[in-house]
């Protein structure tokens, strides 16, 4: 009987390998995770991820208080110690982010506060307050910082273990802050002279932004339900009233909820419409589908209890993802080569090694006191290019290029300019795998005096467009003139056949956007913000034409 069955067995088997699927890669989110590597090793509790113009990452080291540069395959190196940090329990050196040749550091201090500094990497040692006075506690202080789509910085605070920091709007506490990149009040805030985004958070560990310029945050949940929420200005999300779904019309419900166990969530980042959650107990990242509407689908974990606690998740300029391990804060098993970097390649990668071809015709327009449109003739490339890096330096002539922003499209919108100054403005492409363009030609930009006694200039970037339709975002409006303006009117001259489906931070009738209660006012220089979405025919490319600012 035995002799009988040994072949059957071993026909079945081959039959099974024969008729055996071919093996397919685990791509989610535009990424293929079976292509996962460890590219950097022997960090010391990395929190925050941030990169510099030449594609090397700044990563932010809990505990010691260090600022390391990494690059993938090499031994990190030490760049930067921000001073006066107290690491005590979840405290620590926390967030980073880098815009304009400045570095940004979120930390908690020997002096009791949760604070905000900037120094140059060219002096570290020189570190500015923009930003102080954020209660601290050994648990609960938040600390993730970025920069949003309009150049503002924003910065997650958490409750700081008093749950009612969170619902009081004279706390810094348990809120998401929003402020220049010098640490002022913008004139668009949602409440009038403060510095609070939105609020009625316990623990934000998390920020991001969709192709749309909708806001995402990651949240830590009490007991029972972490959560993905998408942000908006003036939010309550219901801490501590309500833990995840809050069932009433004073709060706003998460997208996206976990039992406690399955996430811990920290860092969040964005790519080809999917969110990806850095997970700390679950140890493991999520992949968060977005709709159209914003709304989440249905989650995929990766990396489950492959590289334990996950902390930090950011999309480099090379195209991949990075993921950064947090092993050693006291609540993981560490390896010998933790904590670490995990890369994870784009899918469509494939070895492609070709570079797109340079951006062309870059000009400058409608130029201003204070920023100016640039537009290029589009790069090509062999597996598509993906977008598109704009560099700036000061003056006419020397001085060194630094990226000052990325566009989707073949247009973007430079904000933040000093009256009476001299720029010089390149772009780049980028494709799927990394590759990134020889530069443009160069154009040289030199800024207004400011205008008359009451003038305005409204500039537009068209962030995302598909064939029957395109988000605009963000128009700024700018006070050119020399003194302060109480409200502004734009009116926007459209394609025939076009409609406008949705617009925010701004009322609008039609075509016509005028100011919101709380971004009308203006000193002179100062600029705000608005966005709008409209439908078009499939056979119509066509864009608006036209935006004309005037004071009301």
């Amino acid at each position: 009987m035995r002799a009988r069955l040994v072949p059957a067995l071993v026909m079945a088997l081959v039959a099974l390998v024969l008729t055996a699927p071919e093996a397919r890669a685990q791509v989610v989110g535009g990424f293929d995770f079976d292509r996962a590597e460890v590219s950097v090793t022997g960090l010391q509790v990395p929190w925050g991820l941030a990169f510099l113009p030449d594609g090397s990452g700044l990563v932010s080291e809990r505990n010691t208080g260090r600022i390391m540069r990494v690059r993938p395959g090499q031994a990190p190196t030490q760049v930067a110690t921000v001073a006066g940090v107290s690491a005590s329990g979840e405290s620590g050196l926390l967030g980073i982010a880098v815009r304009d040749g400045w570095v940004y550091a979120y930390f908690t201090s020997t002096a009791g506060d949760n604070r905000l500094v900037r120094f140059e990497l060219t002096a570290p040692q020189t570190q500015t307050v923009i930003l102080s006075g954020v209660p601290s506690a050994a648990i609960h202080d938040g600390g993730r910082i970025a920069f949003g789509p309009d150049g503002m910085l924003y910065v997650a605070t958490g409750d700081a273990g008093t749950t009612s920091n969170a619902q009081n709007l004279n706390s810094l506490a348990g809120k998401i802050l929003r402020i220049t990149p010098t640490g002022a009040i913008p004139a668009d805030n949602p409440f009038q002279g403060s510095r609070v985004w939105s609020y009625g958070h316990r623990n934000v560990q998390g920020l991001a932004w969709d192709a749309q310029g909708r806001m995402y945050a990651t949240e830590f949940g009490q007991n029972t339900w972490d959560e993905v929420n998408r942000i908006v200005a003036g939010g309550n999300y219901g801490w501590p009233t309500c833990e995840g779904a809050c069932g009433s019309g004073s709060f706003r419900s998460p997208i996206v909820t976990w039992t406690t166990a399955e996430a811990s969530p920290s860092g969040l980042a964005y790519a080809n419409g999917t969110l990806f959650a850095a997970a700390l107990r679950g140890q493991r990242l999520w992949a968060v589908p977005l709709n159209p509407d914003g709304t989440a689908g249905t989650p995929q974990a990766e990396f489950t209890s492959e590289y334990g606690r996950l902390r930090a998740v950011a999309v480099g300029p090379d195209g991949w993802l990075w993921v950064a391990t947090s092993n050693r804060d006291g609540r993981g098993n560490p390896v010998a080569q933790d904590d670490r970097i995990v890369r994870v390649p784009p899918a469509s990668t494939g070895g492609d090694t070709t570079p797109p071809t340079a951006p062309g015709n870059l000009t400058a327009t409608g130029t201003t006191a204070t920023a100016t449109t640039l537009t290029w003739a589009a790069s090509t490339d062999d597996t598509g290019v993906t977008g598109y890096d704009v560099l700036r330096a000061p003056g006419s002539s020397g001085g060194s290029f630094a990226q000052v922003g990325t566009a989707a499209t073949t247009t973007f919108t430079a904000t933040g300019l000093t009256p009476q100054s001299t720029y010089r403005f390149q772009v780049r492409a980028r494709d799927a795998a990394g590759n990134l363009s020889p530069v443009s030609g160069t154009v040289t930009v030199t800024t207004t005096t400011g205008g008359t006694t009451g003038g305005c200039a409204a500039v537009a970037t068209t962030q995302t467009q598909w064939p029957t339709g395109y988000v605009v975002q963000p128009v700024t409006v700018t006070n050119t003139g020399t003194s302060p303006i109480t409200g502004w009117r734009v009116t926007v001259t459209l394609p025939a056949g076009h409609q406008i489906t949705g617009s925010w931070n701004a009322a609008r009738s039609g075509a016509v956007f005028e100011n919101a209660p709380y971004n009308g006012a203006l000193g002179p220089g100062q600029s705000t913000t608005f966005g709008f979405q409209a439908t078009r025919s499939g056979a119509d490319a066509g864009l608006p034409s036209g935006y004309a600012c005037e004071v009301r």
